[in-house]
Formats: structure tokens, C-alpha cells, sequence
């Protein structure tokens, strides 16, 4: 069984991962509603002139999930999502001070992209630590090992210090097990002319 060496900082690292798959799959819906009933959407907010901005904000949303739910790290597309945010409170800013448009509704959509805005940054706060993090341990430089021999007193020391050491008579092979015989001499093979 393997153990964790810091058990906290793994499951930190699980829910980031998992409010970020949450974050995608509200970015798809979200994206759907914006894109496919932006004409509804424009008329409750009273912003009916920006409806072909909502449909494209839409379709970033859309992007941006698929982005989040597909990408073996999401955290470049969570930050995607801040951006989206910034544009989302600049547009529903201007409206907020448009007397045209129906300002309780648009403070109360502003307000829940705040709410998702503060996610969506704690989110990718969380995930770029863990970024941060795995790039430290992955960075430390490996110890150098060349310069050592393995003996304490150095190779050179160490040479032919073994000379006189003579194996013990019980980790011998016996002399028939032996493959070949040393001491005996080869013949010269006998060349024709």
C-alpha cells in the first residue's frame, strides 16, 4: 500500500481538478443557454442590442469547457474562464449603467458572475500551485556522482590491494566441475602446404 507524503496537498490537488470539471461542465451549460436562447436572455436582462454578443460569449463558454473537461491540464483554460469573466462584468458593467435596460436583473447576473468569477480564480490559483509545485520537485538538480570511485580511500589506494588474497578452499569449484583446464596447453594446430 502505497502512502502519500502529504496527504492534504493530494486531496487539495483533487478538488482543484474536480471544481475545475465542475467549471467545465457549467461552462457548457452556460454556453448553451447563451448561445442557443440569447434572444430570451438579451430581452430579461433588457440588453436586446447585445445579443449577438451574448451568442458568441456563448461559444467562447462552450470552447472553454470542452477546453477544460478534454485537457490533461485545465489550468490554462480555467484562466480562459477569468478572462471570460473580466469581459462578462465589463458588459454587464455597461449595462448596469444603461437606464435602458432593466438593472435589477443585470446587477442580479453580475452579482453571479462575481460568485463564479471568485471560483474560477481560486481555481486557477489552486491548479498553478500544483503547477508550481510539481515543476520545483521535477526541477532539483540530480546529484552528481561522476567524480566518485565507490572506495573510501580512492581507486588508487584500492589497486592491487587484493593481491595476495587467496579464495577459500570451500568457495573453490571443484576441479571436474571446472569448465577447462588452465594449466593445460593447447595444441598449435599444423598448417599444409
Amino acid at each position: 500500500m502505497a502512502h502519500s507524503r502529504n496527504p492534504s496537498r493530494h486531496a487539495r490537488s483533487e478538488s482543484a481538478h474536480a471544481l475545475a470539471q465542475g467549471l467545465g461542465v457549467f461552462s457548457l451549460a452556460l454556453g448553451a443557454l447563451e448561445l442557443f436562447a440569447a434572444k430570451p436572455l438579451a430581452r430579461w436582462l433588457g440588453m436586446e442590442k447585445h445579443e449577438t454578443l451574448l451568442r458568441a460569449y456563448g461559444a467562447r463558454e462552450i470552447a472553454t469547457g470542452i477546453g477544460i473537461l478534454t485537457a490533461k491540464d485545465p489550468t490554462p483554460w480555467i484562466y480562459a474562464r477569468v478572462g471570460g469573466d473580466a469581459l462578462d462584468i465589463a458588459t454587464l458593467g455597461a449595462g448596469l449603467a444603461d437606464d435602458s435596460t432593466e438593472q435589477d436583473r443585470v446587477g442580479l447576473a453580475l452579482g453571479a458572475v462575481a460568485g463564479v468569477t471568485v471560483l474560477d480564480v481560486l481555481c486557477a490559483k489552486a491548479l498553478t500551485d500544483e503547477t508550481q509545485q510539481h515543476r520545483m520537485l521535477s526541477a532539483r538538480p540530480s546529484r552528481d556522482y561522476s567524480r566518485r570511485s565507490g572506495y573510501p580511500q580512492g581507486a588508487n589506494r584500492a589497486h592491487g590491494a587484493a593481491r595476495d588474497f587467496e579464495v577459500p578452499r570451500d568457495f573453490r569449484i571443484p576441479e571436474p566441475l571446472r569448465p577447462y583446464n588452465t594449466s593445460a596447453t593447447v595444441p598449435t594446430p599444423v598448417r599444409q602446404v
